[in-house]
């Protein structure tokens, strides 16, 4: 090794060992990417619009929309049009929270990375084992939440066929489910070197669809137009609830569609020049999401059925549906309502995506069971994470079974989603800046230091307050076992048992995020720069001798059996 100091030029040291395979990516986010400890595994073929692109297709606008609309229609246009405003400017605040720490830490497993690295010492473990469940199970409720509204979405179109006298079984919708669970995982393996190029595609078709009802309702309510001022100051309440609450409930229609732009920090990985795509994708999909969201509430009220019972007792069985029959007819429904659902299977294959690179990287630090088993890339198709792919989508298959239970149970898969991420996002923003600001060094994209603390911790209090908001029964008080919000069952089983598979066993070998870089091609330099960045190389000491103390008490070491089985053919 001190050989190789005396013969390497200093400035390019680092650049040479941590460099990717050509195939993989540039030697810049590789050694970017090394700082934080791992060696460059994923191709890097996404660009910063094309991360953008995956946030914003997951998110799947209209389809959002029209799958929370019995979120929001209960509070009247208000709710739906100044709940949409409200909700996202603070969703925007907390995606500056996390476009921070994205471009100054990118790694897929950004969000228990982060709060490994910022949380104390007592607590880093277990809170980094937690968060990383927590927003494992949160994507792949996402997942499982939207292939259930696709399922919703396609039965609506046969139902309109019919003319409302067919109702889809349980079961039948169970099935639309699962088929659509599997065509994701074919399709997420098979299109692996053009899945960057797809997004683009999907972010037109989103488009298209936006544009789709913009024109199609005010033509077709064209006699009929609701006024300005029932559009944003008429207020109802369906629910048993207070006005006020009820407003404060419809918060959860975009709370639960501007949920994905953690997806950018999952791709980080495969991101070129990650340190500004991941926070430009962060904040251009939530901003996109917020002001074309706002038109179209505004839309949406301004030509639905003023008798609001209506539209949430279709007899469709999806509110959008009877919106669009209203306005358009039967033929212009299906063709609409068709557009829906091919969007909203598109946002399914796109969080799938995002969800096994969460769940690689949590298993390439042995976080997950099965993790040897699961860590392996497959350079057949395309230097990807085949195995956890199919893994989230097993996962997905067994969570679909809720839909076979009653539309409670259903019903909890989507707040499954807005409670399990909206607690991985923000204990690490809370981490930084309650334990570890000192050690928090900005990216390229920085809200300066006058801000970055006072938005995090108004990031903090709002996705506090949305965890509460998931799990209150949207209906009113005393529920019946029929309209029960079970997600602080669901919620509470996934958090209690990360904590408690923690505390029994993973406490006896989990250390948190592992070194997986070639230490022995390391100079001396680069050992003590990724000692300065608080990690700790086993069998290394850093060159000042400091030791463990100089590095934060961060143990990541790598297995000499992972070296030799990271990437399967």
């Amino acid at each position: 090794m001190s050989s190789q100091v005396e013969t390497s030029p200093k400035p390019e040291a680092r650049r040479v060992s941590v460099a990717a395979h050509p195939e993989l990516g540039g030697a810049d986010d590789a050694a970017v990417l090394a700082k934080l400890g791992y060696k460059q595994e994923l191709r890097r073929n996404f660009s910063m619009i094309e991360v953008f692109g995956i946030a914003f297709s997951i998110m799947g606008l209209l389809p959002s929309i029209a799958s929370t609309l019995s979120y929001s229609i209960p509070a009247g246009p208000v709710g739906m049009v100044w709940g949409w405003f409200l909700a996202s400017m603070f969703i925007f605040i907390v995606g500056l929270a996390m476009a921070d720490l994205g471009s100054a830490m990118p790694t897929s497993g950004g969000l228990y990375w982060w709060t490994h690295f910022f949380a104390s010492p007592a607590t880093r473990n277990p809170l980094s084992f937690l968060v990383g469940y927590s927003n494992t199970l949160g994507l792949v409720g996402g997942l499982v939440s939207i292939d259930y509204g696709f399922s919703l979405m396609f039965l609506s179109v046969i139902v309109v066929a019919y003319d409302g006298k067919w109702t889809p079984s349980y079961g039948a919708i169970y099935g639309v489910f699962l088929a659509c669970v599997l065509c994701h995982g074919i399709l997420a393996s098979s299109l692996s070197k053009v899945m960057g190029k797809l997004q683009t595609v999907f972010v037109i078709m989103n488009f298209i669809l936006i544009v789709a009802t913009i024109i199609a309702l005010p033509i077709g309510k064209a006699s009929n137009r609701n006024s300005g001022s029932y559009i944003f100051t008429d207020t109802e309440n369906l629910t048993t609830w207070p006005t006020g609450w009820a407003f404060m409930l419809a918060w959860l229609s975009p709370i639960w569609t501007i949920g994905a732009f953690d997806s950018c920090v999952h791709m980080s990985e495969e991101a070129a020049n990650a340190t500004k795509a991941v926070p430009y994708g962060i904040l251009m999909s939530i901003g996109s999401c917020w002001l074309f969201g706002f038109i179209l509430v505004i839309v949406i009220a301004g030509c639905m059925d003023t008798n609001i019972s209506n539209i949430l007792g279709s007899p469709f069985g999806q509110p959008m549906a009877q919106i669009y029959y209203d306005a358009v007819g039967k033929n212009g429904t299906l063709g609409l309502m068709t557009l829906l659902f091919i969007v909203q299977f598109l946002m399914g294959l796109s969080i799938l995506v995002a969800a096994s690179r969460q769940s690689w990287a949590f298993s390439r630090d042995g976080a997950l069971p099965f993790s040897k088993f699961f860590r392996p890339i497959s350079e057949k198709f395309g230097y990807i994470p085949l195995r956890t792919i199919w893994g989230c989508v097993v996962l997905a298959a067994f969570l679909g079974l809720l839909s076979l239970i009653a539309p409670a149970a259903a019903q909890a898969l989507f707040s499954l989603a807005v409670a399990g991420n909206n607690l991985a996002w923000g204990t690490p923003i809370f981490a930084r800046i309650v334990w570890g600001q000192k050690k928090f060094k900005p990216g390229p994209f920085y809200t300066g230091d006058k801000l970055s603390v006072p938005i995090a911790w108004t990031a903090i209090v709002f996705l506090v307050f949305g965890i509460f908001l998931s799990m209150f029964p949207v209906g009113g008080p005393s529920p019946t076992p029929a309209t029960m919000n079970y997600t602080v069952v669901i919620n509470s089983a996934v958090w209690g048992g990360a904590l408690a598979y923690y505390y029994i066993d993973a406490r006896k070998w989990f250390t948190g995020p592992k070194i997986t870089i070639d230490t022995d091609d390391l100079t001396e330099e680069q050992v003590q720069a990724i000692h300065d960045e608080g990690l700790i190389v086993a069998g290394s000491e850093p060159v000042d001798g400091k030791g463990e103390e100089a590095a934060l008490g961060t143990r990541r070491s790598l297995g000499q059996d992972e070296k030799d089985t990271s990437i399967v053919s």
